[in-house]
């Protein structure tokens, strides 16, 4: 009874809450947008990392009139006070620039004003699984009269080919979305930086210091964050210890966020796979990797910059292509073996130098317009020009 009734008040706050959050928004588009304002608004990270970083410093780094904003929520389930709402209507109605950089609900029923920009940086590269607008009619797929993402004013994207799976996932005029390239993929073309970082890992991660690093990074499975899930049934973990542990290598998994079960490592086989989950930033993992084991993730898209061999542990591929879908076909579009089980697997694994270089050469040709590790001042260039020269 108790619990019911703490539901129902709860559930009433909620209503309270996105009421009082339309009303303001309401009045603040009275005031004059502040020329120059750039927002960056996020639900799934609450500090600076990924394309926002990298947004953030190129600002930074120029003698320039954009004022920074920032409002950040660790995830869309995280509470927010009244205090946070009317920030987030504020600087929505008001800001010349709004930067997204995944799903943000509370933006998607709102009229965005004629002198708004509300910018889609999402947080992966490429596309090859379907998303959004794209998957209506699949498990998880939206209504077609849901209002999310339609009312983006750009979206910006790695490349021309995938310009129009963005613009049909987020149901939005191919014309809005702009192939300035993604801003968190500077990083690979930075050699002092990308040192600094293995530098700092190899202090933050002794364990893999000295041994051939093989990063485990699956996407998960079911319809969304909350019935997200992945089946470490698949994983033969004695197998995977016995035939690699001696050759020197370590095994670190990487599991989606949305996935709450924790990977169960068990403790005779702790010296050789390691649970790094909870750091948030994968491109910096990739960089200390000497292999990537990935399945539908779209991670692949960054470590294919750094030349090295992705590995495609799909053992459910007919049942996933049956309720996700790809854009492409998957057989032909990954630029890495495809296992179904452990022993193909940990071959490819003792081949780790094995790999064809012309496949990907053609993939990064595809998904990167440019390679030059200048996304994000293409980006900011645009922000200075209000979009002008880049529409």
């Amino acid at each position: 009874m108790y619990k019911n009734f703490k539901k129902i008040c709860k559930k009433i706050f909620n209503k309270l809450q996105k009421t009082y959050f339309s009303l303001i928004y309401f009045l603040f588009i009275l005031f004059p947008v502040r020329k120059n304002g750039v927002a960056f608004l996020s639900d799934s990270r609450s500090n600076l990392t990924g394309n926002f970083e990298y947004i953030d410093r190129e600002i930074k780094s120029r003698q320039t009139d954009l004022k920074i904003s920032y409002m950040l929520k660790k995830t869309n389930s995280a509470k927010k006070t009244f205090s946070e709402y009317t920030k987030i209507a504020w600087l929505i109605a008001t800001s010349q620039h709004v930067l997204l950089d995944d799903f943000y609900p509370l933006v998607y029923p709102l009229k965005i004003r004629n002198n708004v920009n509300l910018i889609q940086v999402w947080h992966a590269v490429g596309a090859f699984k379907t998303f959004g607008f794209s998957r209506m009619g699949l498990p998880g797929g939206p209504k077609p009269t849901s209002k999310n993402h339609k009312n983006y004013t750009w979206a910006i994207v790695s490349s021309k080919h995938v310009a129009p799976f963005y613009a049909e996932g987020f149901g939005i005029d191919g014309r809005k979305v702009l192939p300035l390239g993604a801003p968190r993929t500077d990083m690979f073309f930075d050699t002092s930086y990308k040192q600094s970082v293995v530098t700092r890992l190899e202090e933050e991660l002794p364990f893999i210091k000295g041994k051939k690093v093989v990063l485990f990074a699956p996407t998960f499975r079911g319809n969304g964050q909350r019935s997200a899930y992945y089946n470490f049934d698949w994983i033969d973990f004695e197998k995977l210890y016995t035939k690699l542990s001696a050759a020197g290598y370590v095994m670190l998994f990487k599991i989606h966020p949305f996935v709450k079960s924790k990977v169960q490592i068990p403790e005779e086989y702790a010296d050789f796979f390691y649970d790094v989950s909870s750091y948030r930033e994968v491109n910096d993992l990739l960089l200390v990797s000497d292999a990537l084991i990935t399945d539908y993730s779209s991670v692949v898209f960054e470590y294919s910059l750094l030349r090295k061999k992705t590995i495609f542990f799909a053992p459910d591929l007919e049942e996933y292509t049956a309720s996700r879908d790809f854009y492409v076909d998957y057989q032909e579009f990954v630029p890495g073996p495809i296992v179904r089980d452990m022993d193909s697997l940990v071959t490819e694994i003792e081949r780790v130098n094995e790999f064809n270089p012309q496949s990907l050469d053609s993939f990064l040709a595809y998904y990167f317009d440019d390679l030059d590790g200048k996304a994000s001042k293409r980006f900011v260039d645009a922000l200075e020009n209000d979009f002008v020269d880049f529409r």
